[in-house]
């Protein structure tokens, strides 16, 4: 990672370092106010949260979002295999009928 730049990202008023590759500065960005948004709506939820806990939490949610999008994109994919399937039975049997 030799055009790596370090980029200064704050989370809970801690501020951190990181190495990020040369033109993914936006998305290190865009990462670092999804879970600023994520850690406040989970104040919002459980007040009494501080720290390490905090973190904690909003990271389940996360994970827990992003299992249900792995769940759902498992069933569209399904959804569409079915339909290639379904479209290539007709077509093999138009072509069979002529």
């Amino acid at each position: 990672m030799s055009d790596a730049l370090i980029e200064l990202v704050s989370i809970l008023g801690t501020p951190y370092s990181i190495k990020v590759p040369a033109g993914q500065e936006q998305k290190l960005r865009d990462a670092s106010a999804l879970l600023k948004t994520i850690l406040n709506d989970t104040k919002r939820q459980f007040p009494n949260l501080m720290g390490d806990k905090l973190l904690v939490i909003a990271a389940l949610n996360l994970c827990s979002r992003q299992l249900d999008q792995q769940r759902e994109h498992q069933l569209q994919l399904g959804r569409y295999q079915e339909q290639v399937s379904a479209t290539v039975e007709r077509i093999s049997r138009t072509i069979a009928e002529t």
